[in-house]
């Protein structure tokens, strides 16, 4: 195979994964049109159309579904060997993809590679924040970081934090609001406004656990505000809107400040702490057990 082959290849794989030439184009470093480029030169060359394209989206064919389950793995090992080499290098070096959520990677991830980061300037780490249940193989992750009770028995699971607690939280001005008092229950929330997170995966309202003398219990809050993302929930709540079920330590600092009240204290149990996970038969490599070290939980 020759090397200009081997190039398109790799850059049809990055589309057909991406589903977007937009974004395609921005993680190999190139523009679109030299990219499309790419691809129907591949397409010509195969006479086989890899992509359907819309104004909208872009999707792979039966042909290209089927060269690119062939490719991705062989690629994802042709990287693996690559990033091994480094193990030869004085420190270590490569790209670690990890799928995250946005409390671990603030309140974990950021502060851990801050200290280890600038001493190993060839190590490069890519986090995406996403509440999917993903399939990091298939997605061509490293690692991901969930729950510890959402990660699959197959995976390899190490803590990285400890469990934590959470809180319910409003600003002072929605409860001066007439006529609207603070829950004494999680029953009162069906008189209240709550801000919801959107779960991806499927497609629902997260709905918030509560618990209380060996008593589970589990809303279905109601409101006018969803979002995909902790911060903003927090940002209305403290704007008066409505009701938010966030990371205590999260929200410690406005509820010290007074932007934020506290309600339904004994009702919000622990939550199990965070935990990094890849597969078993994932290859070690210097940079990856680096970070694996650096992320570890030590109580």
């Amino acid at each position: 195979m020759k090397r200009e082959e081997m190039a398109d290849l790799t850059a049809f794989v990055v589309v057909a994964e991406e589903r977007s030439f937009t974004k395609a184009a921005a993680k190999l470093g190139m523009s679109q049109s030299a990219l499309s480029q790419i691809v129907r030169r591949l397409e010509a060359s195969l006479g086989l159309p890899l992509l359907m394209r819309t104004t909208r989206s872009v999707a792979p064919t039966e042909a290209g579904d089927r060269l690119l389950q062939t490719l991705a793995p062989t690629l994802q090992r042709l990287d693996e060997s690559l990033a091994s080499l480094s193990d030869l290098r004085g420190k270590p070096a490569g790209s670690i993809r990890i799928t995250s959520v946005e409390h671990a990677s603030m309140s974990i991830l950021a502060p851990a590679l801050a200290k280890l980061l600038p001493d190993y300037p060839d190590l490069k780490v890519e986090i995406i924040n996403d509440y999917r249940l993903i399939d990091i193989v298939a997605e061509r992750f490293d690692a991901g970081i969930r729950l510890g009770e959402q990660v699959d028995q197959d995976m390899i699971a190490v803590p990285i934090g400890p469990d934590f607690q959470m809180a319910v939280v409003g600003a002072p001005s929605y409860f001066d609001q007439e006529g609207r008092g603070a829950p004494r229950t999680p029953h009162d929330l069906t008189d209240h406004a709550c801000i919801n997170l959107r779960l991806p995966s499927s497609g629902g309202i997260w709905t918030w656990p509560f618990g209380k003398d060996g008593r589970e219990l589990k809303v279905r809050a109601a409101g006018p505000l969803a979002f995909n993302t902790i911060t903003m929930s927090r940002e209305m709540a403290i704007a008066g809107l409505g009701l938010a079920y966030l990371p205590e330590d999260f929200v410690a600092d406005h509820i010290d400040q007074g932007k934020l009240l506290r309600v339904l204290a004994d009702w919000t149990p622990p939550s199990a702490g965070y935990h990094l996970y890849y597969p078993k038969r994932r290859p070690s490599d210097r940079a990856f057990t680096l970070v694996v070290d650096a992320l570890r939980y030590r109580s």
